[in-house]
């Protein structure tokens, strides 16, 4: 038969369909990566995590010193990692409540409006450290965990009028 076509492959008349089956599995493949991607958020950074109650607010204590307290866990970082101050005495209490991870608070001498004395050098999990110092210029006073500052574990002291 002069013009005919020559028969089409097996999956096109009804064989087998090694082709559809492929293209089924391209598709649920592709599906399945845009349903992971979706539960990624995006940009690779998850949401942070609420600060819990009374952490990082400052209150005046009965003998009219300026308390806070901060708190490290197993996640590098202080929380909160900002907290404001006014000139004058500060009592600043941090506490371990990570499963693993030792952490400290040193202020940054080299950084500072002015040098602060007081850190914590090594804090072990569940335990928590209390320190007293003063400030009287105002600026930001930067502290990190000097054994996670690689990883980002850095906070900010501001003293404001």
């Amino acid at each position: 038969m002069e013009g005919s076509r020559p028969p089409h492959p097996p999956h096109a008349q009804g064989g087998t369909r090694y082709g559809a089956t492929a293209g089924r599995c391209r598709k649920a493949a592709v599906a399945a990566a845009l349903l992971v991607l979706s539960g990624c958020g995006g940009s690779g950074e998850k949401p942070p995590a609420p600060t819990p109650e009374g952490l990082g607010e400052v209150t005046i204590g009965a003998d009219g010193v300026q308390e806070v307290t901060l708190q490290t866990q197993d996640d590098y970082l202080f929380t909160p990692d900002t907290f404001t101050v006014a000139p004058g005495p500060v009592r600043l209490t941090l506490v371990n409540v990570a499963d693993q991870m030792t952490h400290n608070l040193e202020f940054t001498d080299e950084e500072l409006p002015a040098p602060i004395g007081a850190g914590i050098s090594v804090l072990a999990p569940g335990q928590e450290m209390t320190i007293d110092f003063e400030v009287t210029t105002p600026g930001d006073y930067p502290f990190s965990c000097t054994f996670h500052i690689q990883l980002g574990q850095v906070g900010t002291m501001t003293v404001s009028e």
